[in-house]
């Protein structure tokens, strides 16, 4: 074998290791973005969307938050406004794991948890007036804990979303087929039908 036949092969063969090293650095570059990527995603997977429209004051408010902690002091603070007894402008901490409870309902019937919030906090003068006038409210109702909420889920029928909830038996179920909602609340478990 001539001296050039080998400096030629040898510049062949050096030239190829680059060549594997540059791809092989490529692969873990690859690699490190495939795994950022999947971190991204599992921190997506991670967080939660909630929105909630008041049809009585017309407020629509959407929220995120994450899935193990829920939600953070300040977002509660927006929810618990918007969750107020409108009548008297009076507003009561919420239960923290209603909002998680609507967003897994949401997730179970296939939707998005964008819900109509027919009555969220109740004040005690509320209630009493509303039963007195013989409206079909729990004279110790839920309401007036900050646990419960009369809800739709936006393009899901409302037997569907009893279902979940019942399903889900993580509190009571009411369902109000006449009035067009569904009773969420985080007591008890137990299940009646209203009008």
């Amino acid at each position: 074998m001539s001296d050039g036949s080998w400096t030629r092969r040898r510049c062949s063969l050096l030239g190829l290791s680059a060549i594997a090293g540059a791809l092989a650095a490529g692969l873990v570059e690859i690699a490190r973005g495939a795994g950022a990527a999947g971190g991204a995603a599992a921190a997506a997977g991670s967080r939660r969307s909630l929105e909630l429209k008041n049809l009585n004051t017309g407020e629509v408010l959407k929220v995120t938050f994450e899935r193990e902690s829920g939600p953070d002091p300040q977002t509660l603070a927006k929810l618990q406004h918007l969750m107020r007894d409108y009548r008297v402008n009076e507003e009561h901490a919420i239960d923290p794991a209603l909002y998680g409870l609507l967003v897994d309902l949401a997730e179970a019937t296939g939707h998005e948890a964008r819900y109509e919030l027919i009555s969220g906090y109740r004040s005690p003068r509320t209630n009493e007036k509303l039963h007195s006038e013989g409206h079909a409210v729990a004279e110790h109702s839920q309401h007036m804990e900050g646990h419960a909420m009369d809800v739709r889920l936006i393009g899901c029928e409302l037997t569907v979303l009893r279902d979940a909830a019942l399903k889900a038996a993580r509190g009571g179920v009411g369902y109000y087929p006449g009035s067009n909602f569904v009773h969420i609340d985080t007591g008890r478990v137990r299940t009646w039908n209203g009008r």
